[in-house]
């Protein structure tokens, strides 16, 4: 007579599939960084303008960017830094929005609009232009003066709230965005409430989220994503992708 499987060892053996996907594809990763190098200071570090935005009197148009780039050192193993760009129709200059970690946590044009973060080049996440920009810009401005952890001592590097905690709180009190940031935006997923336990409803979907430590993402803009520590697995089935730590999409682009 064939034996029940017990229901601890199902459970156990989940939870080590989990474990897998969350730490082989972390140690990749990790040794691809290595072989890649990179400055070994924010000092040594390329902080200049990547030439992706023309100059902003050349372009009338109204423009909305959200732009993320692999960050430093250990960190740019498991993480990227996200920001937001806006400018008004005929503006004559860009107004970027960061949160960091050093000095006053939320920044206004500390760095060129598109500028590069630890010498990586930023590549969009979010792309608006013209009519649908201008609907966007004060909607977010909006967003950018209300978000709660701006003051000094309230950062935290993980599970958050961070920089990508920042980024995820706008796009979230902007739905007409429509954007969802790459999984390896570390701290995306800590509620913008500051409450232990978020549940939310995201258009088509939903998020849960444990403190930004464990959650579910899952909707026709996230995909799903199972958040683990705050390492992402997922799948995108709007732009095909696997979403994987350390390494992110793996897949079509998220603004192709």
């Amino acid at each position: 007579m064939a034996e029940k499987a017990h229901p601890r060892g199902f459970l156990r053996r989940i939870a080590v599939a989990t474990l897998a996907m969350v730490v082989l594809p972390l140690c990749a990763h990790a040794v691809y960084r290595v072989q890649q190098g990179g400055p070994s200071s924010y000092w040594e570090a390329d902080w200049s303008s990547s030439g992706q935005l023309p100059r902003a009197v050349d372009s009338p148009a109204a423009m909305v960017r959200v732009y993320a780039a692999r960050t430093g050192r250990w960190k740019g193993i498991f993480a990227v830094h996200t920001w937001i760009v806006v400018k008004d129709r005929n503006g004559s200059a860009y107004q970027r929005f960061d949160k960091v970690g050093w000095g006053s946590p939320l920044r206004v044009n500390a760095y060129a609009a598109d500028g590069r973060w630890y010498s990586n080049n930023p590549y969009t996440v979010y792309a608006a232009d013209g009519k649908k920009a201008e609907q966007l810009i004060p909607a977010i401005r909006a967003a950018v003066r209300v978000y709660p952890y701006r003051k000094y001592g309230d950062y935290g590097l993980w599970p958050g709230p961070n920089s990508n905690t920042f980024t995820a709180c706008v796009l979230a009190a902007v739905p007409q965005l429509r954007a969802t940031l790459p999984p390896t935006a570390i701290g995306k997923d800590y509620p913008c409430n500051g409450r232990w336990f978020s549940l939310r409803r995201t258009g088509k979907g939903f998020r849960l989220s444990l403190g930004g430590l464990a959650g579910i993402n899952a909707g026709w803009i996230d995909g799903l994503e199972i958040n683990a520590l705050g390492a992402i697995i997922g799948l995108d089935i709007r732009r095909p992708a696997l979403k994987l730590p350390g390494f992110g999409r793996i897949g079509m682009a998220l603004n192709p």
